[in-house]
């Protein structure tokens, strides 16, 4: 069978088999099931690191002996320079907690746009442990914070006094030694926009900035340990150790928010995994490479133990298909014609989240295929308006694309029994219960499936263009924009009702942590979930092995 070509930007024309449709990938159930792959952006930025050749001096170091005070790294990348400026204070016990709204955290940081002058460090150490409370300026790029896991941090300082390495158990159990509760960019808060950054090298691609942040608290945080212990950490240990993050609602209307980025993201690894289907045949190399991995994903599920009872039940159903999965790869299979696209088509027999666990492994081993891809991630554009389509056309539209919203029963009550809003306190999104709680009101536009219903309703029977329908129905501007885009971008848009009782926001929240590069999720309700980032990935010192830390396993 000839296989369809495309070019994409990273400019070389790749076989592929057709891509997973749009229908089944952009259901929450499976976005909730994503898993971090070659195309995350830690992944990516520690490919450009390992590139560039970036080194990372630690310019200033104030901390005291119990580990309170101030740091400073540096970096060069892409001819700019970038400064982590990290603070410690001495947090009491009883205000350490990972919600948004503490005031007080036992770490503060900023990402800071060149090379700080001792008065600016002055500058960002007084504000910085502050956060939302203090002013930044364009000078700040990035702004985060972050707590002790306690227990571990304690643990290994004990450990290095008394001249041994801390308990591998414990390592592995927790997985690092701080958790971030929040990395802002973008002008939050007052910090720099993310224009001032959007076409430098390398942090031009999304999140990028925030990635590199994310890497330099984790040597930050390897670094406070060994200071406060008084020796050093075996290098396999801090591997080991990554950054923690308690992640909540704040980031689920992302994906609603910004449909085509979403839709970037998607289409890049939809493809990357369409192109890896295609390839005809692998050598030994490549077939031994994918049993490692297979080893490895099987040691992963191993290692990955919560106490939410629904996700660890799906963490034991994929501890049972795994063996099933690898049972499948035989000399046999792996030596005949499209080995993978036969294994991807024969996982549809198992759980959703086994599927999504392959398709990621299968990713892994083809870089020369998929990682131009990266630089397809980011969009300079924004959804636009076709106000000269017909309404008819408009109608047909609706019909293609949006029959699950349309289909849905709005006037039963599980079907709109939430509401989303922006908290006035915090300013960050929550969700209500639209039979129980006040406030609905104040709901925020993310019930794209019931807007698009009534939308549908007001056109039945509308003639002539969409902009004198909209000069008669103004409140369906919005709504018009999302259909129109989502013709034009298949993969802009969630394809589930955001506002049902059977929502489950911590998948939207998965999905988007995947392409982070998150692994071991940890929910704690479905709607917030704490996570492990950068575990290891390549130290400082050793970036010339950066392309081989898909999935964290314990090394010790």
């Amino acid at each position: 069978m000839t296989r369809p070509k495309t070019q994409m930007k990273d400019g070389v024309i790749h076989p592929q088999v057709p891509l997973r449709p749009a229908e089944t990938v952009m259901r929450l159930r499976r976005m909730g099931a994503s898993f971090p792959h070659r195309l995350s952006f830690l992944r990516i930025l520690t490919r450009i690191l390992a590139h560039e050749n970036v080194t990372v001096q630690r310019t200033h170091w104030q901390i005291s002996a119990d580990g309170y005070g101030h740091a400073v790294y540096q970096v060069l990348l892409g001819g700019f320079d970038y400064a982590l400026i990290a603070v410690s204070t001495d947090l009491p016990a009883d205000q350490r907690t990972d919600r948004v709204i503490a005031t007080a955290w036992d770490t503060s940081y900023v990402l800071y746009d060149g090379v700080p002058s001792a008065a600016e460090i002055a500058r960002v150490v007084a504000a910085a442990p502050l956060q939302e409370a203090a002013r930044f300026t364009a000078r700040d790029l990035i702004l985060s914070r972050a707590n002790k896991s306690v227990r571990l941090f304690d643990h290994v300082v004990t450990a290095l006094r008394e001249g041994r390495q801390p308990d591998p158990d414990l390592v592995r159990q927790t997985g690092y030694l701080m958790r971030t509760t929040a990395v802002y960019g973008n002008g939050k808060f007052g910090i720099a926009d993310r224009g001032i950054i959007s076409d430098r090298p390398y942090l031009s691609g999304p999140f990028m900035a925030e990635m590199l942040t994310v890497w330099l608290i984790r040597g930050f945080t390897h670094d406070l340990v060994e200071h406060v212990g008084g020796a050093p950490l075996e290098r396999e240990i801090k591997r080991s150790l990554g950054i923690g993050n308690a992640t909540g609602l704040g980031m689920a209307p992302f994906l609603v928010n910004h449909p085509l980025l979403l839709d970037a993201w998607m289409q890049a690894r939809e493809t990357a995994i369409a192109r890896v289907r295609a390839v005809p045949a692998l050598d030994p190399a490549l077939i031994a490479r994918l049993y490692a991995l297979a080893a490895r994903a099987a040691a992963h599920l191993g290692e990955w133990t919560v106490a939410d009872p629904v996700a660890a039940s799906r963490i034991a159903v994929l501890r049972r298909e795994w063996p099933q999965i690898t049972s499948m790869m035989t000399p046999e299979m792996m030596t005949g014609v499209q080995p993978i696209d036969r294994l991807i088509t024969a996982s549809a027999a198992f759980s959703v989240d086994t599927q999504e666990l392959l398709a990621a492994m299968l990713m892994e081993p083809f870089g020369d295929l998929i990682d131009g891809l990266g630089d397809c991630m980011a969009t300079p554009y924004a959804p636009r308006l076709d106000p000269a389509m017909g309404c008819d056309a408009l109608a047909k539209l609706i019909d293609q694309d949006w029959g699950w919203a349309v289909n849905t029963d709005f006037d039963a009550p599980q079907n709109c029994a939430r509401f989303w809003y922006v908290s006035e306190e915090k300013l960050e999104p929550r969700l209500g219960d639209r039979y129980s709680e006040a406030g609905a009101e104040l709901e925020s536009p993310l019930d794209v499936a019931r807007q698009v219903k009534a939308l549908a309703a007001d056109l039945s029977g509308s003639s002539g263009s969409v902009s004198t329908f909209l000069q008669n129905y103004p409140v369906h501007r919005a709504t018009v924009r999302r259909v129109q885009t989502l013709h034009r971008h298949k993969y802009s848009e969630i394809r589930d009702n955001l506002i049902g009782s059977d929502c489950l926001p911590i998948d939207m929240l998965r999905c988007k942590l995947s392409f982070f590069g998150a692994a071991k999720f940890d929910p704690k309700s479905d709607r917030w979930t704490r996570i492990t980032l950068a575990q290891g990935a390549p130290l400082a010192d050793e970036l010339d092995n950066a392309d081989d830390w898909w999935l964290p396993v314990s090394g010790i």
